[in-house]
């Protein structure tokens, strides 16, 4: 015998704004995390690293990133504009802050192909700073599509505690990654590419 289920006409919630917006945020979040995964995959065909690639490194302000995320700023601002001002200028923020993660994520995948490049080195120790710098770069890419997911729900809901600094530490690692890399495998241009984080 199979359970028939009763549905009792005219007891239905009205849908409220707010499940409307996490439905939005949960799709948007779907794409995002369905575009990386895309990205990913066809960004890492080749293991070949070109003077290309190196130009298209972008440069990333951490403490103006530090600056946007800044819970005590934030704080700040909240106590002393009106709330309106408060909700667009906060948007903004966390806008620009989004735009520096992809600027990280961008150079991680560089990176990624950087580190693919150096672990097939005949050098046992290029090789081992290639396959650190790999794994890295994967780390930071996934730690800042999940940084972009929060900061969205914070775009949607300003005032929501998100304190994304997690990021920084880990973007500071992978800069020592690639110095480190760098003094071994490109003991001339090194500093020029480290410089280039």
């Amino acid at each position: 015998m199979i359970p028939q289920c009763e549905l009792e006409h005219g007891n239905h919630e009205p849908s409220t704004p707010f499940a409307a917006m996490i439905t939005i945020v949960l799709v948007v979040a779907a794409l995002l995390i369905l575009a990386f995964f895309v990205h990913a995959t066809l960004g890492q065909r080749t293991t070949v690293v070109t003077s290309e690639e190196f130009t298209r490194l972008r440069t990333v302000d951490l403490e103006a990133f530090r600056n946007l995320v800044d819970p005590e700023e934030e704080e700040f601002l909240h106590d002393n504009l009106p709330p309106g001002e408060f909700r667009a200028i906060q948007r903004e923020r966390l806008r620009a802050a989004i735009e520096y993660i992809a600027c990280a994520a961008q150079n991680a995948t560089i990176l990624v192909h950087l580190g693919e490049a150096a672990r097939a080195n005949a050098d046992p120790n290029i090789a081992a700073a290639g396959q650190q710098l790999v794994n890295s770069a994967l780390r930071l890419r996934l730690y800042a599509l999940h940084t972009v997911l929060k900061l969205y729900i914070g775009i949607a809901f300003p005032g929501t505690c998100l304190a994304p600094l997690g990021i920084v530490e880990k973007y500071q690692q992978l800069r020592g990654l690639v110095t480190q890399l760098s003094r071994l495998q490109y003991p001339g241009s090194g500093a020029r590419i480290s410089a280039a984080l």
